[in-house]
């Protein structure tokens, strides 16, 4: 089972190569989701490549964050950079970017990110089928559903065991972004989770949102029983010495076959923790106890002193090598060496003497074979052929040695030959000149009323559980020549699928054709009803590329990321129609953790439920399917005295993002954006539609 370190600069990856990673994962340039880190630039990243490899180590390079159309060739130049340097694999969240390596690096080893929020089976298995070679799961999973997933997985499977934890869903966490201009999905994700937050009334004194740190320190054989392929411990924003210890403690576990001890996790509570760690996801045991902050507590000098002088001293586990040498008559001294993966290295020297006085010996050739201190190797065996009577001076074989080390090191260093190809932005599309469609999109059935259907909406959305409970009124909706599509959950685990199944078979039967799926996972599903796909925000539409390889996978419809900026969604090739998000609390968060049952005790989604800043902003919490949290934002999205802009965008249709409205507020918006009445929210925003997003 694989190691995965971080190394956010070259220091911590030096730290964690000591410490014993089968593999690190770092960035350089502008596309990764760490951008807060120091990073490499291409000479560092190409140094820390042979570095890694001289020393066993694997190197991957993450891209995983969007890219606009803009970025994508300067994305593409450094995935090929990386690959032509040697870089083991990218980790990739951006679907228009997975389209681009196989266009550009179709050699190079690509995974897929937790970023891209894949967490069951068919979400595999879709990864699988775009030519990914592994994927990290959602932290969020539980031993049962990682022991599912790796039981049938066709790739490999990565984990989490480390590092710090995320309220939302990776991937799918906007909080940052909306009310910051700070994108986690960019990598500059500013860590508003970790402010204090009230509930109603209350004052921003708690931390609901604020997860301890992960840690699977006594899980490890489990996961090995699993089958899980790598185990990746979290923090390029950490600094070194805290990489070296975390590093060191699950790598001489997994190296002794057991798991770390009392005393090796408090030192990783000293290294960093907030208020302890937790496995409760792991474990299925949610709820309050997962929740912890950083306290101010003094650094543990006299730790990360003992740290640094041995990582400025240490070289870490050395390549086991075995070395073998022969001495005949009439021939020339040769040494020869093999490294664990079978590389081979053979030198020849000067032609050996008889002896005059004491004969060389086969234990004292052997003995100088296993001198390699100072380099990256260990002689893990030696032998050597000695014929009788024969005299070499030990310091041609300390000199054959070293070569032979040498014809080594640069067999492992050497560069991979991998094709590269250029890169192309491909055809371009004629914008929609039309009147955009509008799309309504309740939370509710209750929502649905005479008034809202007198208006007949071009499409009205509604969860695909709201419509399996009330298949009648929906029949009645489409009787009044109102199409309804069912939109499909962003989270749905493997042993709730057969749920999901029903309901989409109700929902078939009612008459929906359309599912707006805002997950790769869940296209399987829609799919196998014969259900049209329609691309949700969840997906992650951000440039060009990603459009025309979800067209590809057979979508219909797709929604443009509300990350973009309006000019951004105009200039993108829609190769086919594309849909804006035109009004609503936009999703902020969508939670695992029920954060409304951690604070009441009880389940309560039915009451109105608000989170409180420090400012007095407060923010929805409703109901996600599957008993989860979605938190939505303060002030809605208004565009509809934005027609004009909105429209320039090219978008074949609008949507109304209505969740914790009434049937009247429905309709009253509705009419205001068909260009009737008056309506405008108390308090609204335009989103990031006119702002960049870092």
């Amino acid at each position: 089972m694989e190691l995965l370190a971080p190394a956010g600069s070259r220091e911590a990856l030096r730290a964690a190569v000591c410490g014993g990673a089968n593999a690190v994962y770092l960035g350089f340039g502008q596309f990764n989701a760490r951008r807060g880190a120091r990073n490499f630039t291409s000479e560092e990243f190409a140094e820390a490549v042979s570095y890694c490899h001289l020393r066993g180590v694997k190197v991957y390079l993450t891209l995983n964050t969007l890219c606009s159309d803009r970025e994508m060739a300067a994305a593409a130049d450094c995935a090929v950079e990386a690959s032509r340097l040697g870089a083991d694999g990218v980790l990739v969240q951006d679907m228009g970017l997975v389209r681009i390596l196989r266009q550009v690096a179709p050699d190079l080893p690509v995974h897929a990110s937790t970023q891209m929020t894949i967490h069951n089976l068919d979400g595999v298995k879709a990864a699988a089928d775009l030519g990914m070679k592994r994927v990290v799961l959602g932290r969020e999973l539980s031993k049962k559903d990682i022991a599912y997933i790796c039981e049938r997985s066709p790739i490999e499977i990565e984990v989490f065991v480390h590092g710090a934890l995320c309220m939302c869903w990776s991937g799918q966490c906007f909080l940052s972004s909306v009310i910051g201009g700070r994108s986690g999905n960019r990598g500059m994700c500013a860590q508003p989770c970790r402010l204090p937050y009230g509930w109603g009334d209350e004052l921003a004194e708690s931390y609901p949102l604020s997860l301890k740190d992960l840690s699977m320190a006594g899980h490890l054989k489990e996961l090995k029983e699993m089958g899980v392929a790598c185990v990746k411990i979290e923090g390029r924003m950490k600094r070194p010495e805290y990489v070296y210890i975390v590093t060191k403690t699950y790598a001489s576990a997994l190296l002794d076959g057991r798991e770390p001890s009392p005393a090796e996790v408090r030192r990783l509570e000293q290294a960093f923790s907030r208020q302890g760690f937790t496995d409760g996801y792991f474990t299925g045991k949610k709820g309050p106890d997962m929740f912890g902050v950083r306290q101010d507590t003094s650094e543990p000098r006299e730790l990360f002193a003992a740290v640094r002088e041995t990582i400025e001293k240490g070289e870490g586990p050395r390549v086991p090598v075995s070395f073998y040498a022969m001495l005949r008559v009439g021939q020339p001294v040769r040494v020869g060496v093999e490294d664990p993966e079978g590389r081979q290295a053979v030198v020849s020297g000067e032609l050996p003497e008889l002896a005059r006085n004491r004969p060389v010996t086969r234990q004292v050739v052997e003995a100088q074979l296993g001198k390699t201190g100072g380099t990256p190797y260990r002689a893990e065996r030696t032998f050597a052929l000695v014929e009788d009577g024969l005299s070499v001076p030990l310091s041609a074989i300390n000199g054959l040695r070293r070569r032979a080390l040498e014809e080594l090191s640069r067999q492992r260093t050497a560069l991979p030959e991998r094709r590269h190809g250029q890169y192309s932005m491909g055809a371009r599309y004629e914008n929609f000149r039309g009147e955009p469609a509008v799309q309504v999109s309740l939370r509710r059935a209750e929502q649905i009323t005479f008034e809202l259907l007198k208006r007949r909406p071009d499409l009205l959305i509604l969860p695909a559980e709201e419509i399996a409970a009330h298949p009648d009124e929906i029949r009645a909706v489409m009787d009044r020549q109102v199409p309804v599509a069912a939109a499909l959950p962003r989270i749905c685990l493997d042993w709730e699928l057969d749920e999901l199944r029903r309901q989409l078979e109700t929902c078939r039967r009612a008459g929906v054709t359309d599912a707006f799926v805002g997950n790769l996972g869940l296209a399987v599903p829609a799919r196998e009803l014969g259900l049209s796909l329609r691309g949700d925000f969840g997906l992650h539409v951000f440039n060009s590329q990603a459009i025309k390889e979800y067209k590809r996978l057979g979508f219909q419809t797709l929604t443009a990321s509300f990350e973009l900026k309006l000019a951004q969604i105009r200039d993108l090739a829609k190769a086919i129609p594309v849909e804006l998000i035109a009004y609503g609390r936009l999703p902020l968060m969508i939670t695992e953790n029920c954060a409304i049952k951690n604070q009441s005790g009880k389940c309560v989604c039915g009451n109105v439920n608000q989170l409180t800043d420090r400012k007095g902003v407060r923010f929805p919490v409703e109901r996600a399917p599957g008993c989860r949290n979605e938190i939505l934002n303060a002030n809605k999205l208004f565009l509809a005295d934005k027609e004009a802009d909105y429209r320039r965008s090219g978008v074949s249709a609008i949507r109304l993002l209505f969740t914790t409205e009434n049937g009247v507020e429905c309709a009253q918006v509705l009419d205001r954006y068909r260009g009737k009445g008056s309506y405008t929210p108390n308090g609204y925003t335009r989103g990031l539609y006119y702002r960049d997003v870092e």
